[in-house]
């Protein structure tokens, strides 16, 4: 969910990335993308679509659908502490093409969960490995691209996500279309995955994995630093901020007459808008400041949360589609080019605490909104306790961005 890309190229890149110079940089980006759009936009998102065909065909409650989404999310929070940890061991490649096949095989393991508690553990599992394939591929990728001059094609990477959200969608829709359950959903979208590692594994290749030694130079800057602890709050505002939208959008759509015929295509203009929204935002920020573009798109994001609960119509399920997924990757996006401002060192460091900022962000925002869903009978009260921290994190990164004199 990053990219780190143009704030790498400045002087505190490793010295080991900078020492090894990047071949083939397209076939390096195409493997990213593909790393991305399996952890990130199949394995982990595409939970949102199935969902609803879900709870029809079990009988789940909006709180129990939040717990399998929270699972996931507290899986990835966990993972991403994991890939933090200082003594980890072995080359990033190999982490990286691991993890893939455990989120891979994970979630096409949900096909076969019989109830609530293997649904739990298959979905932590998979969030787990999706986090450490997350931090491993930008470490590995998005670092070595700007250590060869080639940052300009960290967007390219990150699109992956919306790829696989998009892809995701197509999926299902089809699966639908003949009739297929929701079981053939997983085992299709965990296929998708392996697919998606093969290629990857081909992209990426043995030469550009660094092994994962700890750079201990000024390491403790980015743990003790007012401005970054900042910049990780917003972050993790941020995330509760989009998470519930982001899992009951398509939940919400077809619990309307009116929204249902969307069903189908709400999910794929999702992804298509979140495909080149990293590259939209890192150019706005290029021109103004990372930190106040951060702002800005939190409001961007906030005006989807707001559009999905007070504006039920189709026009108004499009803005929050486009509003939400243009802006969701940008923010993770911009968080991490601001956590690498403010920081030295190895960026798996940084890298990992955003992401497990980010991680309880999301892990809390899906079963809050599930049990306020059941107990009020709607996402309103949620959708906008979610705008509410999506403003807050605004605010806190323009603090963060501010310079102490």
């Amino acid at each position: 969910m990053v990219g780190v890309a143009p704030a790498a190229s400045h002087s505190t890149r490793s010295p080991q990335l900078a020492a090894m110079p990047v071949q083939h940089p397209w076939a390096l980006a195409i493997g990213g993308l593909l790393s991305m759009a399996a952890a990130n936009g199949i394995d982990r998102f595409i939970y949102t679509p199935i969902l609803p065909v879900m709870v029809e065909a079990l009988g789940l409650t909006a709180s129990q659908a939040g717990l399998i989404a929270s699972a996931n999310y507290l899986g990835y929070l966990l993972g991403a502490l994991f890939a933090a940890r200082p003594g980890l061991r072995g080359s990033r490649r190999r982490w990286l093409l691991a993890a893939l096949a455990v989120s891979a095989i994970g979630t096409a393991g949900l096909a076969f969960a019989q109830s609530l508690p293997p649904m739990l553990v298959l979905r932590f599992s998979s969030g787990f490995a999706g986090a450490v394939a997350i931090i491993m591929a930008i470490a590995l990728v998005v670092e070595r691209l700007a250590a060869g001059g080639h940052g300009y094609l960290a967007p390219v990477h990150f699109a992956g996500v919306g790829v696989g959200i998009a892809g995701s969608a197509i999926i299902v829709a089809g699966l639908r279309f003949v009739g297929d359950g929701w079981r053939s959903m997983w085992i299709c979208a965990g296929a998708a995955s392996l697919c998606c590692l093969v290629v990857a594994a081909r992209l990426i290749r043995n030469g550009t994995g660094a092994a994962t030694t700890p750079d201990t130079e000024a390491g403790d800057r980015s743990a003790i630093s007012p401005r970054f602890r900042l910049l990780i709050a917003a972050n993790t505002l941020s995330a509760f901020g989009y998470v519930i939208t982001a899992t009951f959008i398509v939940a919400l759509v077809r619990g309307s007459p009116q929204l249902r015929p969307l069903e189908a295509s709400i999910w794929v203009v999702f992804g298509l808008a979140a495909a080149p929204s990293v590259a939209l935002w890192m150019w706005v920020a290029r021109r103004i400041d990372v930190f106040r573009t951060f702002a800005a798109v939190c409001l961007v994001e906030a005006t989807g949360v707001l559009a999905s609960v007070l504006w039920l119509q189709a026009i108004g399920t499009l803005v929050a589609a486009l509003c939400v997924g243009g802006s969701f990757m940008g923010l993770t996006a911009l968080g991490m080019v601001g956590a690498r401002k403010l920081t030295v060192g190895d960026a798996r460091r940084p890298v990992a605490l955003m992401t497990a900022g980010f991680g309880c962000g999301q892990m809390v925002g899906p079963t809050v909104a599930g049990f306020m869903r059941d107990a009020s009978g709607s996402f309103l009260l949620p959708s906008l306790c979610a705008a509410a921290s999506l403003v807050l994190a605004s605010v806190l990164a323009v603090s963060a961005g501010q310079t102490r004199r």
